[in-house]
């Protein structure tokens, strides 16, 4: 059985769970600006939390394509803020940090952040593993190549699945290594990655257990769905909910999503599937 420990609580993955985004910047690419403001943060997480968030992931520093960048300052002043707005009205709440800089990591994990998301997968912060390792908390760990304003050029692979594998393999192996005890694995859908390329990890991604980590599938409203669909990110819930659905029946253990309550009807019919009842 899979389990993460959050704050000593452990949390069950055999059944998998759902994570809502809340970005608190002005440009992500879906929901940038609509969870600026105290009021937006606290109507969305507890819309999340009563939809069935097992998690809610609080990102201060957009990674969508060619992203402007900020200080790490105005980074760790938007997450810490959102993360104790959030736990001082919903104290119960698992919050994870979307960040790849271990200074905002720490102060967020110190502010009453559970878990840290990394999507660089601490290529991007060389102290990110050791001060995981030391906040003893959860850490996603992501296959990006480059930077957020660079990575659409760095799609030269001769086999996707197999390279991406390869480096969390690596990358996994490093971070036990300084100590950190639970891991989860996310192959980075469209980070440094073609629409095609990340059709085909998504047709692999039961191979992705052989990592033994938990495998987070992170698809929601992104390109890879509304240009194949010839539509929009607004227009992506259901194709989301499609893809959320293939990964869950390729060992999928967290979907993370804009939107919580279709993420969870997916999980509620898994689990039927599976004939898994409480």
């Amino acid at each position: 059985m899979q389990t993460l420990n959050c704050h000593g609580k452990p949390i069950d993955l055999s059944v998998p769970k759902v994570m809502g985004i809340i970005n608190v910047t002005p440009d992500s690419f879906y929901d940038g600006g609509k969870t600026f403001s105290e009021k937006e943060i606290l109507k969305q997480a507890e819309k999340m939390l009563s939809e069935g968030a097992a998690f809610l992931d609080i990102g201060g520093y957009s990674t969508r394509p060619g992203a402007d960048e900020i200080s790490g300052t105005e980074e760790i002043r938007r997450v810490t803020e959102a993360v104790e707005i959030i736990l001082k009205n919903f104290p119960e709440a698992l919050i994870s940090v979307d960040t790849f800089r271990s200074e905002v990591a720490k102060k967020a994990v110190e502010a009453g952040a559970a878990i840290v998301n990394d999507v660089s997968g601490g290529t991007l912060d060389d102290e990110m593993y050791k001060t995981v390792a030391k906040l003893k908390v959860p850490y996603i760990l992501m296959h990006m190549r480059g930077t957020p304003k660079t990575m659409t050029k760095l799609t030269d692979y001769k086999n996707v699945t197999v390279e991406v594998l390869n480096d969390l393999s690596k990358k996994i192996a490093l971070a036990r290594a300084e100590g950190i005890n639970d891991i989860i694995g996310d192959p980075g859908f469209g980070f440094a990655k073609t629409r095609e390329q990340s059709f085909q990890i998504l047709n692999n991604l039961e191979l992705f257990q052989n990592l033994e980590v938990p495998i987070l599938a992170g698809v929601s409203r992104k390109s890879m769905i509304y240009k194949t669909l010839n539509t929009s990110a607004d227009n992506a819930l259901n194709g989301t909910t499609s893809l959320n659905t293939i990964a869950l029946l390729k060992g999928a253990s967290i979907l993370r999503v804009h939107d919580v309550k279709e993420a969870v009807e997916c999980v509620k019919l898994w689990r039927e599937v599976r004939g898994i009842r409480d």
